[in-house]
Order: structure tokens, then sequence, then C-alpha cells
């Protein structure tokens, strides 16, 4: 068999139940990486993992509460225990709430924050020694929320943006030991993550349709197109990329809020 571009890298991927995580997930895949997929609903988990298999690669799905440290070291001993090692972790799980400075609640802003920037620096500080070990790298998904401000959405757009800061930081600590870290920054995609953050059905596709008109190239994203610049700064064509953030948003980051 031809070798693929993935083959053999162990790649732990969170929120790998839907949208971006899973789009990972299975784009590692098919490029020949063995997958850990991570996520706090089993169901969901063990069907990606066996959409993998059918794929031809290897998969083990780990449940996991990110937020939950002692669930995050159990998870990365289940992925190294089983592989040897983590040569990409790619940090997709998100949460999403509503809320302004006046109307956020201090509870939704510690979870937002726990979930989208405390969650992750520590599976990223446990996890570093085994990327070390083999000269692997991180990706963050981060939001176009990271790089511009916007209205209604506070606690959402501090966590990004504390994110893109530990990715930069944490890429300069990590190159002297050839470890690379960047991050995505999305603009809308079309994803659960708004409908798990309270939005109705009707709510979210009119939120889609309003999205047309705040993306310049008049659409929203695809969960692939999100995966394949992923899996590119994740790859040895990005091997001189290190403490990037990457916009991929339709044009979103050039536009004022509207």
């Amino acid at each position: 068999m031809e070798e693929r571009e993935f083959s053999n890298k162990v790649v732990f991927v969170t929120g790998a139940t839907s949208g971006i995580g899973k789009a990972c997930a299975v784009g590692f895949a098919n490029k020949g990486a063995i997958v850990a997929c991570v996520g706090r609903k089993s169901e969901a988990l063990d069907e990606v993992a066996r959409e993998i298999q059918r794929l031809g690669s290897e998969a083990v799905s780990i449940r996991a509460d990110l937020s939950n440290e002692s669930e995050t070291d159990e998870a990365l001993a289940t992925a190294i225990g089983k592989f040897g090692g983590i040569d990409v972790l790619v940090n997709a799980a998100g949460h999403i709430a509503s809320g302004t400075i006046e109307t956020t609640a201090l509870e939704e802003w510690d979870k937002m924050l726990n979930v989208n920037l405390r969650a992750i620096f520590y599976l990223m500080q446990k996890a570093s020694p085994s990327l070390i070990e083999r000269k692997g790298n991180i990706v963050n998904v981060s939001s176009v929320t990271g790089l511009r401000s916007f209205p209604g959405v506070l606690a959402y757009c501090v966590s990004k943006a504390g994110l893109d800061q530990l990715t930069r930081c944490s890429a300069l600590e990590l190159a002297s030991k050839g470890v690379r870290v960047n991050a995505v920054n999305p603009g809308v995609v079309i994803t659960e993550i708004h409908k798990r953050g309270g939005m109705n059905d009707d709510a979210y596709a009119a939120f889609l349709e309003h999205s047309k008109q705040t993306h310049p190239l008049g659409r929203v994203g695809r969960p692939e197109e999100i995966a394949d610049l992923v899996m590119f700064l994740a790859s040895s064509r990005a091997s001189w990329i290190t403490g990037a953030t990457y916009s991929i948003d339709g044009g979103r980051a050039q536009t004022c809020a509207r």
C-alpha cells in the first residue's frame, strides 16, 4: 500500500464527535494516521472510530470531559499507552454561549474559559513530553473572535483571544525542543456548537443566512475546509511555521461588526 502523509503518526483529536473535530479525525485517518478520538459522547465517538476503521486506519474512542484534569490525564494515558506516544495534538473541542459585559453570569464566564482555554492549556502541558519526544506539533482551533471583537459573545471572544496568545507563547517556548504550535481561526462554520450553546433551529437557520452577508465570500464554511488547513499545519509541508494564527473565514476578519 502506498504510504500516506500521516502514516504511522498518532493524532489526538478533541471534540471528535462532530463538526470540525470529527472532520479532522476522519481527514487525518484518510491520510493514514492512527487517531485517538476524544469527546464526551461515547456512542458518537464509537461511530467516528468505526468510520475511521472502515477507511483502513486504526482508531480508539476515548470518552473524557477535558475540563476535568483527572479525565484529561486518563485520556492521555490511554492514547500513549495504546499507541506509544502522540505526534499531533488537535484541540477542536469548544463551547459558545451568548452574553454581554452586563448579562454574562460568572458561572458562564468560568465555563467558557474552562472549556476553551484552561482545559486546552492543561492538555497541551501534559501532552508536551510526548510531543517533545516525537518532535510533534499542536494545532488549536480558535476563532475569528480571537482576532476581532464582536458584541454579544463576550466570554467566547475573550477565551479565543486567550487561546491565540497561548498558541503564540507556547510556540516560542517549545520551538527549541522541536515542537511547533499553530492555530486556525475560522469564521462561521456549519457545526453543532451554536445549537449546543442554546440556539434553536429557527434562530440558527436565520444566523446562517445572515452570515452570508457578513462573510465577504458570501457563504459560511464547511468543517472539512477547516480540517484541510489543520492537516496542512500539522504536516511536514508546514515545517517552518510556528506561532501562527491562520484566518480561514471567508474574509470575515477583514470586516467590521455587522
